[in-house]
C-alpha cells in the first residue's frame, strides 16, 4: 500500500526525465510513495505568453493533477525552479502533506510572489544561483521556519543532485 503520492515538477526548458526529478522519483518509489512527473514542455514553449511560457496554465495543470491525487490520499508536491514555484502556489489550492522546493523563484513576473501552504517544507538552494538570489530564498525559508539546505552550486544544482535527493528523502521520512 502506498504512503501517498508525489508530483514532481520539472523546471523551465527541462522535462519530466530531467536528472533532479528522476532522482526524486527514485527516492519516492524506494520509500513506498507513488509518483508522477508531469510534462510541461508544451507550455514552456509558449513564448508569446511570456519569456517563461504559460505559467498560469502550468499551475492549472498541476492543480488539476494534484486535486485528483489528493482525493485518493496524501500528496507531496516537489519541483525545481519554475516547478518549485508552481508546486508552492498549488499547495495553497490543494491539500498538500509536504513541499520540496529546489531553487524556487521568490518572484515570477506578473504572478503572485512565492507563497505556500503551512506544511512541512524543505528547500534546497544554491549560494551561487545566477537567477535567484540566495538571500531572497533564505528570507522566504526563514519566515516559514522551513528546512533549508544551501549548497556551493549554481541554479541547475548539477553538483548536488544526490544531496537534493537525500534532502527529499529526509522530508518524506518525517511525514506521517
Amino acid at each position: 500500500m502506498s504512503r501517498g503520492h508525489c508530483i514532481l515538477s520539472h523546471g523551465f526548458e527541462s522535462g519530466p526525465d530531467a536528472t533532479k526529478v528522476t532522482a526524486l522519483a527514485e527516492v519516492a518509489e524506494r520509500l513506498g510513495w507513488t509518483h508522477e512527473r508531469p510534462d510541461y514542455t508544451d507550455l514552456d514553449a509558449l513564448r508569446e505568453v511570456s519569456s517563461v511560457g504559460d505559467v498560469r496554465a502550468r499551475l492549472q495543470r498541476l492543480v488539476e493533477r494534484a486535486g485528483v491525487a489528493a482525493a485518493k490520499g496524501p500528496v507531496v508536491l516537489a519541483g525545481s525552479s519554475l516547478g518549485a514555484y508552481i508546486s508552492a502556489i498549488a499547495s495553497l489550492q490543494v491539500p498538500t502533506r509536504g513541499l520540496f522546493l529546489m531553487v524556487p523563484p521568490t518572484r515570477m513576473g506578473p504572478m503572485p510572489a512565492l507563497d505556500a501552504a503551512r506544511v512541512p517544507t524543505s528547500v534546497v538552494h544554491a549560494w551561487h544561483d545566477e537567477l535567484i538570489p540566495a538571500a531572497d530564498v533564505i528570507a522566504w525559508a526563514q519566515a516559514r521556519s522551513a528546512r533549508l539546505l544551501l549548497v556551493d552550486d549554481g541554479h541547475r544544482l548539477n553538483n548536488h543532485v544526490d544531496a537534493s535527493a537525500q534532502a527529499f528523502e529526509a522530508l518524506l521520512a518525517t511525514l506521517p
